[in-house]
This record gives structure tokens, C-alpha cells and sequence, in this order.
């Protein structure tokens, strides 16, 4: 399947502080997307995070990443979250719901721009973004148009691009929703080896099969979220 768990440096490992979640609450207007979300995660964990279409999933992952505004707190140790510049300068990383690519550029461009800007050399930017196509499966079309691409290998470049920044925490948004059963199954071990190089990965997902695979789940149901298992 041209996969490597080692593709994008996993075996690299990384302590990450706790990420606390405390009495997050996010509205649009007089809708209440998030009510009161609170929980932690740790270095190495994978959590999935499930309920129905609208249920508040990918504004509490948005909301973590600072790119919505929201009520409480979210902390990464003893540093407080902010805006979306200062999460990602904690290293907190979004792998986006319909990946949210620039359709004209290359695949290989998508996933080494958000690198070099980064500061990463240009060398290492390119051998990274190569790297990391590999890993999910797209080693040959690198040099292809975004927009000359299906969309669950537009998906799958987000996720080259999600693990190619090395985050602390990853913010997973649906990142199978696209993709057919051999794919699915290759990113969610993608998912599982940047937790197990100590990253804290959280995945939004409406798949059940997908969400069993994480180390714990919690559940949002109109916004309020509770423990459905946590990680032994």
C-alpha cells in the first residue's frame, strides 16, 4: 500500500503537558454549537470525539484550536490557548473537514507551504511533504493540482499535511469521512502512531468503527458532552 508509520519521523517522540478543557462553550448567535465541554487528555492518548451531524463536533475541535471564539478555557499545561496563531505556535495542528486545500497549487505544494512557513529550511520542507504523501498512499501525485484530484485524495493530502507539521496536539475533523476502507484504515493508523510518538490526537468522527479504534470517546449530544470511555 506504500505506507510507512515511519514515513513523517513518528518514531520521534514528544511529551506534551495535559490538555485541559474547562466549561468550553461556543455560540453562534442564539444557537449554542458547545455547552460547558470540559475534559483532559494526555501525551500518547487518541480520543474520538462522536454524536450526530450538528452536534457540536467540529466547533469544540475549532474551539481547542482557537479558531472559533469561545467561552472557558483551554490549556496546554501551564500555557493558556489563545488565538489561532498562538495555538499553532504551541503546536496545536488542525487536520480540517474537507481539507480546506488551495486547489491550485500541487499536492505536494499544500502540504510544504504551511512547513516553510513554519520556518522549516526548504530542503527539509520538501523531503517532508514528500514523506508524507507517501504515507497515505500518494507518492505519485504529488506534483498533481489539488483540484485535478478526487475527494478523498484531497482528504488524505489534509492528512499528509496535518501529520507533516509534527503538532503536539492533533485536531482531527473528520479525516475518513471520504475515504473508502483501505484508506480509512491507513489514516487511523497514521492517527495511532502520532499518538504513540506522544502526541495527544482528538478526532471528530460519525463513524463508529473508526471512533472504537481511539483510546477513549466522548459524546456530544446538542452540545453537551459527556464520557462515553476513557483511556485505560
Amino acid at each position: 500500500m506504500g505506507e510507512s508509520l515511519h514515513a513523517v519521523d513518528l518514531d520521534e517522540r514528544v511529551e506534551v503537558p495535559p490538555l485541559e478543557v474547562s466549561g468550553v462553550t461556543v455560540r453562534y448567535g442564539s444557537t449554542v454549537a458547545v455547552d460547558s465541554a470540559s475534559f483532559e487528555a494526555y501525551s500518547g492518548e487518541f480520543l474520538a470525539v462522536t454524536g450526530h451531524s450538528g452536534a457540536g463536533k467540529s466547533s469544540l475541535l475549532w474551539a481547542i484550536a482557537g479558531a472559533v471564539q469561545a467561552e472557558g478555557d483551554v490549556r496546554l499545561g501551564e500555557d493558556v490557548v489563545g488565538d489561532r496563531a498562538g495555538a499553532a505556535a504551541l503546536g496545536v495542528e488542525v487536520i480540517p473537514q474537507g481539507s480546506a486545500l488551495a486547489l491550485l497549487l500541487t499536492a505536494h505544494e499544500n502540504v510544504a507551504l504551511p512547513l516553510l512557513a513554519k520556518g522549516v529550511p526548504a530542503d527539509e520542507a520538501r523531503r517532508r511533504a514528500q514523506e508524507a504523501l507517501t504515507a497515505v498512499g500518494l507518492e505519485e501525485s504529488g506534483s498533481h493540482l489539488a483540484e485535478e484530484l478526487s475527494g478523498g485524495q484531497q482528504q488524505r493530502v489534509a492528512v499528509a499535511r496535518g501529520l507533516a507539521l509534527r503538532g503536539r496536539v492533533v485536531l482531527a475533523d473528520e479525516p475518513t469521512s471520504e475515504l473508502d476502507h483501505d484508506n480509512r484504515e491507513r489514516v487511523l493508523r497514521l492517527l495511532r502512531a502520532e499518538a504513540e510518538r506522544g502526541a495527544i490526537v482528538v478526532m471528530a468522527t460519525n463513524d463508529p468503527e473508526a471512533a472504537e479504534e481511539a483510546d477513549g470517546e466522548l459524546r456530544l449530544d446538542d452540545g453537551r458532552c459527556e464520557t462515553v470511555r476513557l483511556p485505560r
